[in-house]
């Protein structure tokens, strides 16, 4: 399988993290912001969303969006619970990310990393995201505090897909992880977890 992959997002390390976790091995296609392969992929037809992560099938399937690609390559894995009520609640977390985590969480990262998007960074809206952002920090050290995982009694795809842009929030984003210790004792556990891989490895 082919994975259209952006080595700078968090959306794309997620897919490359969870097939690392499960030793699963993916022709890693670069398509870097700005870059000549990502208006390549998008005039080929290979991004339906015109964005990455994509995950190309054998059979020349597209699936777009990272958190629907590790549901296609989670299902049957030891990432998935059995039980219907923890995977749902594994996949409400997983809506949580993409609407209120990564919005707040990998915008601020963005306003600070690529130089095209510098000028959008006020300190307004630098502010705002940083209040928006350990908000959404405190929702997870709510669970995290007194909780392992996120999802039951281990790892699931909920704690790889929010992993990525929070495993980052400091250097990045400029947030203050300090603030949550539960959160860094989660982030320590899954990076001890057998196949780990950081978001440049």
């Amino acid at each position: 399988m082919k994975l259209y992959s952006m080595p700078s997002s968090g959306n794309s390390y997620k897919v490359r993290l969870l097939a690392a976790l499960l030793g699963l091995r993916l022709d890693i296609r670069d398509v870097e912001n700005g870059s000549a392969e990502l208006a390549e992929a998008r005039a080929e037809g290979r991004l339906p969303f015109g964005k990455a992560p994509v995950l190309e099938l054998d059979d020349g399937t597209l699936l777009p969006e990272s958190n629907a690609i590790l549901w296609f390559l989670g299902e049957g894995t030891r990432f998935v619970p059995a039980d219907a009520v923890l995977r749902a609640q594994m996949l409400g977390w997983m809506f949580w990310e993409q609407y209120s985590h990564e919005p707040v969480i990998a915008v601020r990262a963005a306003l600070r990393v690529y130089p095209e998007r510098a000028a959008q960074a006020t300190l307004e809206r630098m502010a705002e995201l940083l209040d928006h952002g350990h908000a959404a920090l405190d929702r997870m050290e709510a669970r995290l505090a007194a909780h392992d995982w996120l999802v039951g009694d281990g790892p699931t795809l909920a704690d790889i897909s929010l992993h990525a842009y929070t495993h980052t929030a400091a250097d990045r984003g400029g947030f203050d992880m300090a603030r949550f210790p539960g959160i860094g004792r989660w982030l320590e556990r899954i990076a001890r977890l057998p196949g780990y891989v950081g978001l440049h490895g």
